[in-house]
Formats: C-alpha cells, sequence, structure tokens
C-alpha cells in the first residue's frame, strides 16, 4: 500500500519540477520587466519627440495664422477710424511677435 503513495508523490514530483522551474524563472525575470517598462514609460523615442515637436509648432503656426486674421481686420477697421480696433491690432501684433521665435523659417529656394 504505501508503494503507489510513494510512486504518485514522485510522479508529482517530476511533474512539478517543470511548473517550479517556470515559477523561478518568472520571480527572477519580473522585476528586469518591471525596470524596464518604467523606463520605457518614463522616456520617449527620438521620433516620438520629434512627432510632439511638430504638433507643438503646427499650434503655434495655425495661432499666429489667426492672429494675422484678426490683426488684418483690425488694421482695416482702424483705417476707417475704429480707435478700438487700432488697440486690438496692437495687441494682435504683441502676441504675433511673442509667437514667432517659436515657428520655425521655412529656408528659400
Amino acid at each position: 500500500m504505501r508503494t503507489p503513495h510513494l510512486l504518485a508523490v514522485a510522479l508529482a514530483a517530476l511533474a512539478l519540477q517543470g511548473c517550479l522551474a517556470k515559477a523561478a524563472v518568472g520571480a527572477v525575470t519580473l522585476p528586469v520587466k518591471v525596470a524596464s517598462r518604467g523606463v520605457d514609460l518614463a522616456t520617449e523615442s527620438q521620433s516620438e519627440a520629434d512627432e510632439k515637436r511638430g504638433r507643438e509648432i503646427r499650434k503655434r503656426e495655425e495661432k499666429l495664422g489667426a492672429l494675422q486674421r484678426d490683426y488684418d481686420k483690425a488694421m482695416q477697421r482702424c483705417g476707417d477710424g475704429d480707435d478700438v480696433a487700432c488697440e486690438r491690432a496692437q495687441a494682435a501684433r504683441a502676441e504675433m511677435k511673442a509667437l514667432m521665435p517659436g515657428v520655425p523659417v521655412e529656408p528659400e529656394r
């Protein structure tokens, strides 16, 4: 009677060796996986940085275009004698000057 129990324990030990080894490997590699995932989340690749910079430039260019349209309208009204429009034109021009250094200049061909 004792032999079947010993045989079952021996077979179980053999069968569980793979599971135990796999669990040990998982436990050992887990901190490395977590650390590398954290580094990936904390840093951005060059292409991600380029995309982010491109989005920022496009937003500035859009804002600059809107300010230019506002400035042109205000200058036209200012020319017609509207003093409030002249003040708005000056404010738009000042904001445009502040945005200009952040917008890259296209090289001439």
